[in-house]
């Protein structure tokens, strides 16, 4: 997988990221998903949609690869995780995205070869914002 700008294959996302909960008892307050379903409760997935507070336009660190055998092509992304703030954590999420902060764009976009460093440290440097969230539509 490599990091590389965006071009014919640009993916913008704007306004809010849905998730899939997989216990709907974290909207009720629970603080983890550790937490045990009593008898009356049932285990079910809830679509949850997340927003940042204040709403803003986020950078998220993605990686992608592109590959091709056969006459066949393939193109995939995914977006770096790590561990979520505490109001995802009580959704009962164990991962949340990694915003990147705007000057660091170029440097995560064309990062020097075999200097993880540098890129881990883009990815440590980062203002997470609050995320506020409510049952998808």
């Amino acid at each position: 997988m490599q990091a590389g700008r965006p071009g014919a294959h640009e993916v913008e996302t704007r306004g809010s990221v849905s998730f899939v909960s997989p216990k709907a008892p974290a909207l009720a307050g629970r603080e983890s998903r550790a937490t045990s379903l009593s008898e009356s409760e049932a285990e079910e997935n809830v679509v949850l949609e997340f927003r940042p507070q204040p709403r803003q336009e986020m950078l998220v660190a993605c990686l992608y690869s592109h590959w091709q055998s056969d006459g066949q092509e393939l193109w995939s992304i995914a977006a770096i995780t790590d561990e979520p703030p505490s109001e995802v954590a009580a959704a009962g999420h164990d991962r949340c995205i990694t915003p990147i902060k705007e000057e660091k764009l170029d440097a995560w976009l064309s990062p020097t070869p075999k200097n993880l460093r540098a890129l881990y440290a883009i990815l440590d440097d980062r203002k997470r914002p609050h995320y506020e969230y409510q049952i998808a539509a």
